[in-house]
């Protein structure tokens, strides 16, 4: 069987609507789903004369109230809680490490487009190589106007392999029984910038061959996944900008974010960064060598 689905639970909106998400995702995969609550102990002195046990009964009843809410919407589903000291982002990585995908909820920006990414979401999205999805309360599954047949979103770079990526985002879009959409920006190279006579055809001939390229990459996912709807699109600009635009309208945006290891720690790309605060969708970051 597949790895359960695993979900960051606090009671707040954001959360209630990553547990939906995440439930639905469970659902789908056909494997159970575990609701994870972490308590960073001692609190912050701003809450002065909470004990231990009013965070433990608080904790205890924010997980059961999710649990019972995604039982009813969900009666067959298998559903886990586990309360945990720890601090949030390393709780979560931890328990993200036997899971197929963790979900986290994340503040919207109220009548603009995209994430406001607090620091727990961000620690945990570089402290795993498993999946994170990051959910807002405009995205919760089961709110108004959502379209369950969306298509999906990934950004893909010819020029690393992102077979993880692929592979994640082509087995979404075959649960989901939606299209597939890949894109790719590219930019001249910048020794062009120094040409006097610049050929506009010499962009044209890159353009085509970019294409060629973002084609053969989908290639064997189109042979393994030959009942998914794939398009592509490719044109030269910012991957970021593009992928935020084609977000509107969209089910998910699957980007990836390559394994980086120094001595200051894990980090998002350019492209990842851009577009989890900027989608008006979903986001799913995919870890890649």
């Amino acid at each position: 069987m597949e790895h359960h689905v695993t979900v960051g639970v606090d009671g707040s909106p954001e959360s209630r609507a990553a547990a939906r998400w995440a439930a639905r995702e469970a659902v789908l995969r056909q494997v159970p789903l575990r609701l994870v609550h972490a308590v960073d102990w001692p609190l912050d002195p701003v809450f002065p004369g909470l004990g231990r046990q009013d965070v433990d009964r608080w904790a205890d009843q924010a997980l059961s109230e999710a649990a019972r809410e995604l039982h009813g919407r969900h009666r067959n589903l298998e559903i886990t809680t586990r309360c945990l000291t720890a601090r949030p982002a390393a709780a979560l990585a931890a328990e993200a490490a036997d899971a197929g995908l963790l979900v986290l909820g994340s503040r919207g920006l109220g009548g603009l487009v995209g994430f406001i990414v607090g620091s727990v979401a961000m620690s945990t999205v570089v402290a795993t190589d498993t999946p994170v999805v990051l959910v807002r309360v405009a995205d919760d599954p089961d709110g108004p106007g959502t379209d369950s047949g969306a298509e999906i979103v990934v950004g893909v770079d010819i020029h690393e392999a992102c077979d993880r990526v692929l592979v994640f985002a082509f087995e979404e879009a075959a649960r989901r029984d939606c299209p597939l959409r890949a894109v790719h920006g590219w930019e001249m190279p910048a020794a062009y910038s120094y040409v006097p006579f610049f050929d506009p055809d010499n962009e044209r001939d890159i353009g085509r061959s970019v294409t060629h390229m973002v084609d053969d990459m989908l290639l064997p996912w189109r042979h393994k996944f030959p009942d998914v709807n794939v398009s592509h699109d490719v044109f030269m600009g910012s991957a970021g900008g593009h992928l935020v635009r084609a977000s509107r309208g969209a089910g998910l945006v699957v980007v990836g974010r390559r394994v980086r290891r120094s001595p200051l720690g894990a980090h998002l790309g350019a492209v990842a960064h851009a577009v989890l605060h900027h989608a008006a969708a979903p986001v799913a970051v995919v870890s890649h060598d």
